[in-house]
């Protein structure tokens, strides 16, 4: 009886390739930039979703409610409140800054008579930070995934194997 030499999952392809996408974005998250773009990006979302009885228009209720909905989404996207996936979570950047362009605009679709200097002031400052901080973090992102970077991982991963 011949038996057969076995692999193991530890050298499966599909479970190198998840370790190195991992240690790539967990790289990218260790950055002192990430950190501060994170961090920031997480409380511009707070004040745009407090913004409303901050800079004193919660009368504009249309307005308020978009700007505390809008500001909770944006402060999860951004500070990774949807998992530990951190490469998924950060290329959702790109729908911050979505989020963004909404929060400077809003002052003008949202329906009623909400364009008050004092929302449109804020909206746009804030809606402009905010707007930065995504392109930022997808900037960051995407330098957390070089092609050079993957035999780097690979060479350190079979490294630390022993």
């Amino acid at each position: 009886m011949t038996t057969s030499p076995r692999s193991s999952m530890e050298t499966h392809p599909d479970i190198i390739d998840m370790r190195n996408r991992h240690e790539m974005a967990e790289r990218a998250t260790t950055t002192p930039q990430a950190q501060a773009v994170e961090t920031l990006a997480f409380l511009a979302g707070v004040y745009l979703a407090a913004s409303p009885w901050i800079a004193g228009f919660n009368g504009l209720s249309a307005l308020a409610v978009n700007n505390l909905i809008v500001g909770i989404a944006y402060a999860l996207l951004m500070s990774g409140g949807f998992g530990r996936a951190y490469e998924r979570t950060h290329s959702m950047a790109w729908a911050s800054c979505a989020l963004g362009v909404w929060t400077i605009i809003a002052p003008w679709v949202v329906a009623g008579d909400v364009s008050t200097t004092r929302s449109v002031v804020n909206n746009v400052i804030v809606g402009a930070v905010a707007l930065l901080l995504g392109l930022a973090a997808s900037a960051l992102a995407g330098r957390g995934a070089r092609p050079g970077d993957e035999r780097a991982v690979s060479a350190s991963y079979g490294a630390d194997r022993s």
